[in-house]
């Protein structure tokens, strides 16, 4: 049930900001009501309730603005390592990067270094792909916990110490891409 619970928050964190805000709590009852979702009419309320609430967090206005993106690959090579994954959601702007990734399966942890390792090496494989796909810009890494509607940023510092290893200690120019920031960016360089 957990799993199903996850990808349906992840489902509505997708598309929901995609719809006018005031269209969105009717569209997101309609999907938890879905025989097929087996949602209780108490868990589907519960549901939607986080997801609001993850919607409303003024941290995330950017990052779930017209702008973003949801679901988006990210392939790329950092080092002799091959990267790959789906970032739940990112926002491009022309100074930064903010990268969102929701964690629905479990409580927050009280601080970012508590954050379990899988989840850390996640964000700074991801983070060191779009950072060298999308060089001079700021990357933020973000992890949204559902439970609780907690936004937790990681510290660079934090992430540094999880990164994939660099050849020679060096980013490889030109050997890192982002498949689908192009698009976002309008950079074909990307």
């Amino acid at each position: 049930r957990g799993r199903a619970r996850g990808r349906a928050l992840h489902a509505l964190l997708q598309h929901l900001p995609e719809l006018d805000p005031p269209a969105r709590a009717a569209a997101a009852r309609r999907f938890l009501a879905a025989p097929e979702q087996g949602f209780a009419e108490a868990d589907a309320a519960a549901a939607l309730a986080e997801v609001e609430t993850v919607l409303a967090h003024p941290a995330l206005g950017a990052a779930f603005g017209a702008e973003s993106r949801a679901e988006v690959p990210v392939t790329g090579r950092v080092g002799g390592m091959v990267v790959g994954g789906v970032v739940d959601r990112i926002a491009i702007a022309a100074d930064a990067i903010t990268i969102l990734d929701y964690k629905t399966d479990r409580r927050p942890p009280a601080a970012a270094a508590a954050v379990p390792a899988a989840y850390l090496r996640q964000m700074a494989a991801y983070r060191a792909v779009i950072g060298a796909a999308l060089p001079g810009r700021a990357v933020r890494c973000v992890l949204v916990w559902t439970v609780g509607a907690v936004v937790m940023e990681l510290p660079g510092a934090l992430l540094d110490a999880y990164a994939p290893p660099r050849a020679g200690g060096q980013d490889e120019p030109g050997r890192a891409s982002a498949s689908g920031l192009t698009t976002l960016t309008g950079d074909p360089a990307a």
